[in-house]
């Protein structure tokens, strides 16, 4: 009787990992499309700054009210209604009201529905998965939506609005048909005890880890800003097309190395390959070879950050009852990052390159030092138990080459 209740379980366990990679995988195929779609709405770049702005703070506003309301009714009830309502606003955008009103009004309600169920969607990719594969689970899931989103984003782009509306409502409708078919089971056990936003913020582990995310992602947006004006139209396009491929292949590099060697480790070294990228580039900046060498450490570096940032770091420190509190407050960062250029777009021509390179470098490597402080997520038991396994494995391979001998 234990064992079959035991193999049920496990059963249950792994298609819910499965429901979780269908449900975050339509999910950022879908935010990637959004975007797209908002970038379409207006013809302005100051009016397609203020809607992304305007789409970030409805995302950060209703993703804690979205963490608040899944305490007393559920994470799946949320989940559902969520995908329905997103599918919903999706279709806003076909009634073409170019007033500016109404466009602030349907932004705000896609960032809305984008921010409300994003809390608990990750908290139950982390009640999903167990410490020693949420990197590798995470990994395959970006990889997958990344190389996903490419073609379909570039598929919309040949659409107008209206059909470029409808393809997105429709995309977002098949994660809920998909949901209703795969009957999703609730995982992760309730303790009843109520935690508040005040009390997470205590968390020393969080602060150590949130000030260098906070820090890499204002100053990579912000860098973002001077390089439009500073390179050659094509060598920004070929950065801009080519980090998110960079980034998608390296995140799943990534799941595997944070699984193996831990969070930690990797964060500290990415911090310093692009505080070493930005230096480089300030030395020489004008030189190719040094621009393509930042592409791929600041591809690297954003691939490996959005996975441990956002899919992984929170689950690890938090419990049942705090996940998408913790996933909240771990969202913000990158939020914020994207509310920036509305602020700092005027100013950015009064800003010498040179100097915004060297700050960058210097800030990053400053990001480093709250995290010689940090625990390692990753319990140390795991870690050098893998290492264990890779030196007998090792071993064997050399005893069966000197008994081949």
């Amino acid at each position: 009787m234990f064992k079959n209740r035991f193999l049920k379980e496990i059963s249950v366990i792994h298609r819910n990992v499965f429901i979780v990679f269908i449900l975050l995988s339509n999910t950022f195929i879908w935010y990637s499309m959004t975007l797209l779609l908002i970038d379409n709405l207006s013809a302005s770049l100051d009016m397609s700054l203020a809607l992304r702005a305007t789409y970030y703070l409805a995302a950060i506003a209703f993703s804690f009210l979205g963490s608040l309301v899944s305490e007393s009714i559920g994470k799946l009830r949320i989940l559902f209604f969520w995908i329905l309502i997103g599918a919903a606003v999706s279709l806003l955008p076909v009634l073409s009201n170019n007033t500016a009103n109404y466009l602030l009004v349907v932004v705000s309600l896609l960032g809305a529905s984008f921010g409300f169920g994003m809390p608990s969607c990750l908290a139950y990719f982390a009640d999903s998965t167990v410490v020693e594969n949420r990197g590798r689970m995470g990994g395959i899931i970006f990889l997958a939506a990344n190389m996903s989103a490419l073609p379909l984003t570039m598929l919309i782009m040949k659409f107008d609005l209206a059909m470029c509306s409808l393809t997105i409502a429709i995309w977002r409708g098949l994660g809920l048909i998909v949901l209703f078919a795969l009957r999703p089971a609730e995982v992760g056990g309730k303790t009843g005890k109520y935690v508040s936003f005040s009390s997470i913020f205590h968390d020393r582990s969080l602060i150590l880890y949130l000030v260098p995310w906070l820090t890499f992602s204002f100053v990579d947006r912000f860098e973002k800003l001077i390089f439009q004006d500073f390179l050659e139209q094509d060598l920004y396009r070929f950065i801009v097309m080519g980090e998110p491929i960079i980034s998608a292949v390296f995140a799943f590099i990534g799941g595997f190395l944070s699984d193996r060697i831990g969070r930690k480790r990797i964060v500290i070294y990415c911090l310093i390959l692009t505080g070493l990228a930005y230096a480089v580039i300030g030395v020489s900046p004008t030189t190719l070879i040094s621009w393509y060498f930042y592409a791929l450490i600041d591809g690297i570096a954003l691939g490996m950050f959005w996975l441990i940032f956002v899919l992984i770091l929170w689950g690890d420190l938090s419990q049942c009852a705090t996940r998408e509190k913790y996933y909240v407050i771990g969202s913000i960062p990158y939020f914020l990052a994207n509310i920036m250029p509305v602020f700092l777009a005027p100013y950015v021509t009064l800003i010498s390159p040179y100097a915004a390179f060297s700050f960058a470098s210097f800030f990053l490597f400053l990001a480093v030092l709250p995290l010689m402080y940090a625990i390692e997520t990753l319990p140390e038991k795991k870690i050098e138990l893998r290492r264990l396994r890779g030196y007998v494995e090792r071993a064997k391979k050399v005893r069966d080459k000197y008994v081949k001998s």
